[in-house]
């Protein structure tokens, strides 16, 4: 079971006023969280080493994250890694299922693919959603694996109703999680399933460490993690029973370093292909420094990865 060691700490005032005012506590907890990751981020003195730049989804870097993890991917955990954590939806073709931050559509397709269930994937970057949605088509998927661009943190409903949900590290980049959380609940059927991976932060003071401030710099979406804590606590306020609570952040750094594995490979390909793969060549050192940094702070503690399965529950008993 996740836990974190220290959480953020909102006044028993501001509780008391949430309480009588119909306010979530987890949603305050989140929106200290924001706040304090975005005064780490203007306050902490500046480094003697090059400044920190922001890992954007350009046409670069989204060739080089595929080569790095596979097609239709953009970080860890290819198609044998979606299928077996999927597993705890139980999907089927009849079953239809929404993945919230779909990417490039990896995970998508594999779902749709092995389990014959229908997407509809809703990712917030323009760039990876329009390729994603394209690789859809290419595919012959563009029905079975829509891949739209939405911005998740301005979603209050969807189009349509869900048996299931799948979010794949994708909530921690989004501000407005109670909200995000809310119309995911409002838009799955009974009974339905909402399977979380993500990144959390070990506790608040985590925000103040230098590693974890020039990750949140270089991330192309500002990240806004919160605690596993925090995190259990805003599935719930939505609704949502917790079935599974668990850190995964081990077996996530297994999936990294197994990937990373051929680098050199793909550098000395590059190498060879000249002027032409000199910005894929750039992005994927890039990529590599962006993900070193990550990993960093996953050994260090000060971030994790951790699994959840929620659970709609049934009106009738």
């Amino acid at each position: 079971m996740a836990t974190a060691n220290k959480d953020v700490k909102v006044p028993l005032k501001s509780r008391l006023k949430a309480w009588w005012e119909g306010y979530d506590v987890a949603d305050m907890e989140a929106k200290l969280l924001a706040r304090l990751a975005r005064e780490a981020k203007a306050s902490a003195p500046k480094k003697d080493k090059a400044p920190v730049s922001k890992a954007e989804w350009d046409e670069a870097r989204i060739a080089v994250a595929q080569m790095v993890w596979g097609n239709g991917f953009c970080g860890p955990g290819g198609p044998e890694n979606v299928i077996a954590m999927s597993k705890l939806l139980a999907l089927s073709p009849k079953l239809s299922a929404m993945v919230v931050g779909a990417g490039l559509g990896g995970p998508s397709r594999v779902l749709a693919k092995e389990f014959g269930v229908w997407i509809s994937g809703y990712e917030s970057s323009k760039e990876l959603a329009e390729a994603g949605q394209q690789m859809s088509v290419d595919a012959g998927l563009e029905k079975k694996a829509h891949i739209h661009h939405k911005n998740l943190d301005d979603v209050y409903d969807f189009e349509r109703q869900f048996d299931r949900a799948y979010s794949k590290e994708a909530m921690f980049t989004v501000e407005n999680k109670s909200k995000l959380v809310e119309a995911i609940f409002g838009n799955l059927k009974e009974d339905g399933l909402f399977l979380i991976t993500d990144y959390v932060i070990k506790d608040v003071d985590s925000l103040s460490d230098p590693d974890v401030i020039d990750w949140l710099r270089q991330e192309p979406v500002d990240p806004f993690p919160v605690t596993s804590g925090t995190t259990t606590r805003t599935l719930e306020a939505a609704g949502f029973n917790i079935r599974v609570n668990e850190d995964i952040t081990d077996q996530y750094l297994g999936l990294i370093t197994d990937a990373w594995a051929n680098a050199d490979q793909i550098v000395a390909t590059l190498s060879q292909q000249g002027e032409d793969a000199k910005a894929n060549l750039m992005a994927i050192l890039s990529e590599a420094e962006f993900w070193s940094r990550r990993t960093k702070i996953m050994k260090s503690g000060q971030l994790r990865v951790c699994r959840y399965l929620a659970h709609k529950p049934s009106l009738v008993k």
